[in-house]
């Protein structure tokens, strides 16, 4: 009986034990003993390690993004500024532009002297082709141009005359090939002591035709009748391993003008003699437009009026040397003095700036002249494009006049053909044709450079009504 009240005893508490256990695991499930297993993996390294490759893409996407902006300058193919001391590998020095092709890359800076004196010698051809064009007075106070090709070219190019102790210069500031009829005497040895003497091409060296070729014309003294092709002289140079593709540095680009620019719209300069130029300029096409003692300027091929992108007056001192005579003249030799520093007006888009020329080294070959401020470190910038440099006498710009107005030049001029369509700078687009008709009648006025062949044998059909071209002789080698 005590057994069995024993037995009965331990399974009632056994089943109190079960009910209590029952209990507990519905407590257990009442206050989130799951919830409590699911928060666990919230407190583990797994989020830790979500977390993980969120960074690592992090920190492999910032060198992405430096290896993306770091080429982002090459978009712009040049700089803004070019020069005045390096230059992109495709930018010619001389105008601040592209090359044109690799044969102008590749070959040398060119210097022909060209003739502006007597009247009968314009129109000149082949001057518009030239990046460079230095005008600068000569005995009696008349202009002489040296024009310096490369990014194009001139088939005929003229008249050619003798070169002046200013271009012995030039040469080396350039290094540049130099063709020209002859010097004097005195300059013919400074030639041959020069380092540089077989960069000359000349007839007065055998240089004959081709590239130099006289074309004579009834009524045209026979030194003003000889003329070249500069892609002739450069073969002429490439034969003798002179060709070379060599840089001048000195002058900076920017085709933004720079901010405070005097608003100028006629330039005006007076030699002592019987020359004088007039530039005006033309807000339609940004460019100067050139006068000639009072007459539009042309070129004798293309009939239109000769323009550039930049006006550079540069002045120098001016001295006689009564030691070497011109044997043309029989007057004492200008010895134009541009090395050192001296004052410089730079104008472009109808914009003029004050500002020095400076020229240290006369040795340096490739050292043209530098264009600063007054302070000699900031350059005047040039607007890409072709450039006339007018060197007058020292001091105060001699003979040099500036004007924010434009001056009438045709009521001026004693060419009596011009018109008033013909006005420059004022043309518009649709009447630059008109400038055609002036290269009529001044070619008429002054056939020295109208009819030139390069086959003289042909005889051609009337030109514009105007002029016939007719077969005419060479000679050739004959020094004026």
């Amino acid at each position: 009986m005590k057994f069995l009240n024993r037995t009965l005893l331990a399974c009632s508490l056994l089943g109190l034990i079960v009910i209590a256990l029952s209990n507990v695991e519905s407590a257990h499930s009442q206050s989130g003993a799951i919830p409590t297993n699911t928060r666990r993996p919230t407190h583990m390294l797994i989020v830790t390690n979500t977390r993980r490759p969120s960074a690592t893409p992090s920190l492999t996407f910032t060198p992405s993004l430096t290896a993306t902006l770091t080429p982002t300058p090459t978009l712009t193919p040049t700089p803004t500024v070019i020069g005045p001391i390096t230059y992109p590998e495709n930018i010619n020095p001389l105008t601040g532009l592209p090359y044109p092709s690799e044969e102008a890359r590749n070959r040398r800076n060119l210097i022909v002297k060209i003739s502006n004196y007597p009247y009968l010698v314009r129109p000149q051809a082949g001057l518009d082709k030239a990046d460079i064009v230095y005008e600068y007075e000569v005995e009696g106070g008349v202009t002489r141009f040296a024009a310096i090709y490369r990014s194009q070219g001139a088939e005929h190019v003229g008249s050619i005359r003798s070169g002046r102790l200013l271009d012995l210069e030039l040469v080396v500031m350039y290094n540049a090939l130099f063709a020209y009829s002859g010097v004097n005497d005195a300059i013919k040895a400074m030639i041959g002591e020069a380092e540089w003497k077989y960069q000359t091409l000349t007839p007065q060296f055998g240089d004959n035709c081709p590239p130099f070729c006289r074309f004579p014309k009834p009524g045209i003294p026979f030194e003003h009748t000889l003329f070249g092709n500069t892609f002739q002289m450069w073969e002429l140079a490439t034969r003798r391993n002179v060709n070379q593709g060599y840089i001048a540095r000195g002058f900076a680009f920017d085709e933004k003008p720079d901010p405070n620019g005097k608003p100028i719209k006629d330039i005006y300069i007076k030699w002592y003699g019987d020359q004088d130029a007039r530039w005006q300029y033309n807000p339609v096409d940004g460019k100067y437009y050139r006068w000639n003692t009072g007459y539009p300027h042309v070129d004798a091929i293309t009939g239109k009026q000769l323009s550039a992108d930049n006006i550079v007056i540069v002045q120098a001192e001016h001295i006689d040397r009564p030691d070497i005579y011109e044997s043309e003249s029989g007057a004492k030799t200008v010895e134009i003095q541009l090395w050192g520093r001296e004052k410089a007006i730079v104008c472009r888009d109808g914009l003029c700036y004050e500002g020095y020329w400076i020229r240290e080294n006369r040795e340096r070959y490739g050292t043209a002249l530098a264009l600063y401020y007054a302070d000699g470190k900031t350059p005047i910038k040039l607007k890409p494009g072709q450039t006339w440099i007018e060197v007058v006498r020292c001091c105060r710009m001699f003979g040099v006049e500036l004007r924010e107005d434009y001056v009438d030049a045709l009521a001026t001029a004693t060419f009596a053909v011009a018109t008033a369509t013909a006005r420059a700078p004022i043309l518009p687009p649709e009447a630059l044709t008109q400038q055609a008709l002036i290269g009529d009648q001044t070619v008429t006025a002054s056939a020295a450079t109208a009819q030139w062949r390069q086959n003289p044998t042909l005889t051609a059909a009337p030109l514009r009504g105007t002029l016939t071209l007719t077969p005419t002789p060479r000679s050739v080698g004959q020094l004026p």
